[in-house]
């Protein structure tokens, strides 16, 4: 094998794709900082225990682990950046009231969470700590909305759940951890066959509303008839207020809601929401409330937040036009570089063109090139 082949699901990111990206990366942070959120950059490995206190199996598998060499413990590539910013927003800041952070930089992930998708996502996210009520779930959905139109992301639609709603109709029943794993796969892609098996030995109520829960996806209506499906487990009304409540106040956007859709880390407490867009085969953004994530750091807060792959992103979001840059043809006298070295002071792109090369960049349109006139160096249009 050639020493230059990269593994599988791993990928070098050419100049035109890492263009795009590191507009977007800006973008994106530029859009959360608008809204208070401020930039933390956490390590890329750590105790292995850190990253996956609380965060469920699902994570564990999906996390590279390594042998510190100095301490001789466990240590792990981090696969997710939430459990990095709970620890951060417990421990480090130790705020009492509203804390807002926002990160983007690599995960890394044992397997491909999709087909044809990278092990090494960029990831993008934004969170906010210690505020319970709704409004920091909206804040995050309406957030994440303005990310993707800042994107220039067309179509975007939310699909909404809830991962209370399976945890009230399955209180107080002792299931193993297989078990209730099994439950939860077999929910989140809506398998019949496969749930009628796994509910057989339930309670009757609880079967019937675990059965009935793959049926409940749309619109609005779907809250409609969850209250009257559900309406033996009161408890469960609570979760579809706060459904209806936050499909309400976000106005123009396509919202629907999906009661089985139990996708993603374990950590998830209260409403979970997918946005979609056109273009992209999955949902781009995943998010919602994740209350208990830092109660093993010491400190339980309230939170709630997103992330998404910008590398992803760029499949969906608006191509960018090229940078308007100069071409110079390279000369080494002192007047020549002054007016290079001036017109980058201003901002502009200088591209140089070595002697005997023409330039092959291709991420740059040279609108214009600086030339001799009468013994100054001017700029001409191409």
């Amino acid at each position: 094998m050639s020493a230059w082949v990269l593994p599988d699901h791993i990928a070098d990111v050419l100049p035109h794709e890492a263009r795009h990206i590191e507009d977007l990366r800006r973008e994106l942070l530029d859009t959360a900082r608008c809204y208070g959120y401020e930039l933390v950059m956490p390590p890329m490995v750590e105790h292995l225990e850190s990253l996956l206190t609380g965060t469920g199996e699902a994570l564990d598998l999906q996390t590279f682990k390594l042998v510190d060499q100095l301490s001789g413990r466990t240590l792990g590539l981090r696969a997710d950046t939430t459990p990095q910013a709970a620890r951060i927003d417990a421990h480090l800041l130790n705020r009492q009231g509203v804390t807002r952070l926002c990160y983007c930089g690599p995960v890394l992930h044992t397997r491909p969470d999709k087909p044809h998708a990278t092990r090494e996502p960029l990831q993008f996210g934004a969170e906010i700590f210690g505020h319970s009520g709704l409004e920091a779930d909206l804040e995050s959905l309406v957030l994440a909305l303005d990310c993707l139109d800042k994107a220039g992301v067309r179509g975007a639609s939310v699909d909404m759940a809830h991962a209370r709603i399976v945890k009230v109709l399955l209180e107080g029943l002792a299931l193993p951890a297989e078990h209730l794993a099994q439950l939860h796969a077999a929910l989140a892609v809506k398998d019949g066959p496969e749930l009628l098996g796994l509910t057989r030995t339930l309670p009757g109520d609880v079967r019937d509303a675990l059965r009935g829960l793959i049926q409940l996806y749309g619109d609005a209506g779907v809250l409609v008839q969850a209250r009257q499906a559900l309406k033996a487990f009161p408890a469960v009304q609570s979760s579809l207020d706060e459904l209806q409540w936050l499909g309400a106040q976000l106005g123009h956007a396509a919202v629907t809601f999906d009661l089985a859709d139990l996708r993603g880390y374990a950590y998830y407490s209260g409403v979970r929401f997918s946005i979609y867009a056109q273009g992209a085969s999955d949902a781009l953004v995943r998010g919602g409330r994740y209350d208990e994530v830092g109660a093993v750091f010491g400190r339980k807060r309230p939170a709630a937040g997103f992330s998404l792959d910008i590398k992803e992103l760029v499949g969906a979001a608006q191509q960018r036009s090229l940078r308007a840059a100069i071409r110079a043809s390279w000369h080494g006298d002192d007047d020549w570089r002054a007016a290079v070295s001036r017109l980058r002071q201003l901002g502009e792109t200088v591209v140089c063109a070595m002697p005997g090369h023409e330039s092959e960049v291709d991420e740059f349109h040279c609108d214009r090139e600086l030339i001799e006139r009468a013994g100054q160096w001017v700029l001409q249009a191409l």
